[in-house]
């Protein structure tokens, strides 16, 4: 081909986009609900919280690292926002100020989560698995801690201030989703229209040729980690009106979900290549799976975590070889 890529890449690029298409005609022939508005702004509503980290997860994963504590991480947060929350919204005596703080604290947590992670691992060189597999249940022992092995319940005033931000709609479409799609459009900016974009993919093709180049390879690793808990952030701050509450059981696999739909879309294991249109497309993906499976009953819902697996070995076998 004259563009000079080989068959396989535009297969691999191209899959994603053709695997969604298919699978929405699969679901409208199984179950006409699936083809309607209303279901349709669910999945994308539902998609939104993994969908912003999977963008997150697809700079680190493109620079060679890993995280595997997001959904400990947005756990946490959510507790920490909660907590926060309900402490100050006497003290300012207007339930909107304290979501704002709350909205807020959600976001310097993120980035501060981030950070210590992008420190340990480029100052204290230690693995991203193993950092990340640390923080993972220091995260969720925490909030466990908090909430004494229950729940942290926003206070009813906040919920109903809050609630608009994940209920409420612009021209029709949930907020959800056009954060999202903000979130996106960004970091599709920002990975091929960025001198920050050209390092990253240049560090996960080849760490110590970067480092010749001069590349600031451990300041832009450190930034990949923060802006990764920047999108936790966000993502936890949609999430929160949603249920009004965290647990123990908050963003339960959410890492498992975002890493499926990075690699899903298309992103190589081994770093150094990825696209953030398609890890979109692969967490809409792994969202309309799961939506098959509730709206149908072809298998059981509590095997959709099995399906991503699935997905994700499937996926990494295709992607053997690559770089």
């Amino acid at each position: 081909m004259r563009s000079g890529k080989p068959l396989r890449q535009h297969l691999l690029d191209a899959g994603p986009i053709v695997g969604l298409v298919l699978l929405c005609i699969v679901g409208t022939l199984l179950n006409p609900d699936f083809a309607t508005w209303d279901n349709a702004m669910n999945v994308l509503t539902r998609t939104a919280f993994i969908g912003i980290i999977a963008v997150g997860m697809c700079f680190v994963i493109i620079s060679g690292g890993i995280d595997l504590s997001v959904g400990s991480m947005a756990a946490l947060i959510a507790g920490c926002m909660i907590m926060v929350m309900n402490w100050v919204a006497p003290l300012l005596g207007n339930p909107v100020a304290a979501v704002l703080v709350g909205m807020a604290i959600a976001l310097v947590l993120g980035a501060a989560f981030g950070l210590a992670h992008g420190v340990l691992i480029t100052k204290g060189r230690i693995e991203p698995f193993i950092v990340t597999l640390g923080t993972l249940g220091i995260f969720r022992a925490y909030l466990t801690y908090f909430s004494n092995g229950g729940a942290l319940t926003l206070d009813n005033a906040l919920g109903d201030a809050y609630g608009p931000v994940y209920y409420g709609a612009w021209l029709g479409i949930p907020i959800p989703i056009w954060v999202f799609l903000a979130v996106a459009v960004a970091g599709a900016g920002l990975l091929n229209r960025t001198r920050y974009g050209r390092y990253v993919q240049a560090i996960g093709s080849n760490e110590q040729v970067a480092r010749y180049a001069a590349v600031a390879v451990d300041r832009i690793k450190i930034l990949t980690y923060v802006l990764l808990g920047i999108c936790v952030g966000i993502a936890t701050l949609l999430y929160v009106p949603r249920l009004g509450s965290a647990s123990p059981s908050t963003g339960l696999l959410w890492e498992l979900e975002a890493i499926a739909a990075v690699i899903v879309g298309g992103t190589a294991l081994k770093g150094g290549q990825g696209r953030i249109v398609g890890t979109v497309v692969g967490a809409v993906l792994l969202s309309v799976i799961g939506n098959i499976l509730n709206l149908t009953s072809i298998i059981s819902v509590y095997l959709n975590a099995a399906v991503q697996g699935f997905v994700i070995i499937v996926v990494a076998f295709l992607q053997r070889g690559r770089r």
